[in-house]
């Protein structure tokens, strides 16, 4: 379906059930389930790109390690990071649509331009994080799937991912169904993987209700887990997904729109929170359920599986999702690149470019020798740390009523955006004042 089919459904969707028609004019407004699921089809795909970024290399080492050294007690923070995430992609996408314009130029229009340029520079030291923990992943599923060297693999992820990239002339959608369907097989390949391990149902569902920290690594863990799943380069850019995607027409069909955008956003992010809660359980089954609780790396992990496991495939199902999560969140984290470039400064450089330049920090590691689980683990922490810098602002932004007409949050909202951006500063304080001390 090409941008411009996407356009047209869209726009006969509005006219079929927004609240500019009159009541004559809406006969699927009350229509069956099949036919509300139509109409919504145009609108659901930026959510689907966002979720990319929560199940990439990054999340597959602090979740790893997570269940190999606790089990399940830490399934809880995945799925409070990821219900976090809801509200916050949900946010970013109401900006986008109230303004239209994405948070990095809101911020450009709105703060004075030292604070700009700082905010900038944080926001390129997160993308730079970012790119490194994802060409890392893809580089090591290259190597363990097919022999291939880091740097063999550095170099091919970022040839391939750059003609995927190549691909948006094409338009939005051609994209959306690229990523779309690189996130359902890795879907598929954890569900092959759960089927194959069964894990008991008890100690999961206690897992996932009862908070708690064993221990100080614990707690690196969690603000790991936290900065691979709340990611502060895709909050930039869920904004500029939804600013101009779909034009409308009046305050009636705003609201509609974004009704189905935060529909898009409720199943981006629960597949990408079953998916990571699935790495966890599978680590928790395998690794700590034999006593290997020191399992602390995805080479370890794609050895192991399939020997403690007793099927063949296990391993090799493994690598294969660690490159497909590798690949897509690449991708997604060069279109972020972008967008935080030209929004904070509006400059923009040739793709070619920008893929080259976030590609260094990785082939660097790579030559060094680092690895690659530490670096892993830092890079999402260091995630952890850029959330506030996106997050706080947004919440100004999408509080305040001359900027977001009808679309400013409610009081409860806001008010529960701040709760979670104080909840990720104090974690992200203590993780700090425990690495320093």
């Amino acid at each position: 379906m090409s941008d411009s089919t996407v356009r047209r459904a869209a726009s006969l969707s509005l006219s079929s059930t927004g609240e500019a028609t009159s009541p004559s004019s809406r006969p699927g407004a009350s229509g069956p389930r099949s036919g509300r699921i139509r109409r919504a089809l145009p609108f659901m795909g930026p959510a689907m790109i966002a979720a990319v970024a929560y199940i990439d290399p990054g999340n597959f080492a602090t979740n790893i390690e997570a269940g190999s050294r606790y089990g399940y007690t830490l399934l809880w923070v995945v799925l409070w990071a990821n219900l976090m995430a809801m509200l916050i992609q949900t946010l970013s996408a109401r900006l986008g649509l109230a303004t239209g314009q994405n948070l990095a130029e809101v911020i450009r229009a709105r703060f004075p331009r030292p604070l700009v340029w700082a905010f900038w520079v944080q926001a390129e030291i997160v993308a730079i994080a970012t790119d490194l923990a994802e060409f890392l992943g893809a580089a090591l599923a290259f190597n363990l799937l097919f022999g291939l060297s880091m740097l063999e693999g550095a170099l091919l992820t970022g040839a391939i991912t750059y003609g995927v990239l190549v691909m948006q002339r094409y338009g939005f959608r051609l994209m959306e169904l690229i990523i779309g369907a690189m996130i359902l097989a890795v879907s598929a390949g954890f569900l092959l993987e759960i089927i194959l391990s069964r894990p008991p149902v008890e100690p999961i569902i206690y897992g996932l209700l009862t908070p708690g920290f064993p221990d100080s690594h614990a707690i690196f863990l969690a603000a790991g887990i936290l900065g691979a799943t709340v990611m502060p380069h895709v909050i930039y850019l869920h904004s500029a997904l939804s600013q101009n995607r779909i034009r409308v027409r009046g305050s009636g069909e705003r609201r509609r729109v974004m009704g189905y955008y935060r529909l898009d956003v409720i199943i981006g992010m629960a597949l990408a929170g079953l998916i990571n809660l699935a790495m966890l359980v599978l680590a928790a089954k395998v690794f700590h359920g034999n006593g290997e609780t020191g399992v602390a790396s995805i080479t370890e992990s794609y050895k192991l599986l399939s020997p403690l496991m007793g099927h063949d495939a296990a391993s090799l199902i493994f690598g294969i999702t660690l490159l497909l999560a590798g690949l897509s969140s690449s991708i997604v984290g060069t279109l972020s690149g972008q967008v935080v470039m030209q929004g904070f400064v509006n400059f923009r450089i040739p793709l070619w470019l920008r893929r080259v330049i976030t590609m260094a920090p990785a082939i660097a590691i790579i030559l060094i020798g680092l690895p690659e689980q530490q670096v892993l683990v830092a890079s999402q922490v260091v995630l952890s740390f850029g959330i506030p810098f996106a997050l706080v602002p947004m919440l100004m932004f999408t509080a305040n009523r001359k900027l977001m007409g009808d679309l400013v949050n409610k009081h409860w909202v806001t008010g529960l955006g701040i709760l979670v951006a104080a909840i990720i500063i104090m974690l992200n304080g203590y993780v700090l004042v425990g690495e320093l001390l």
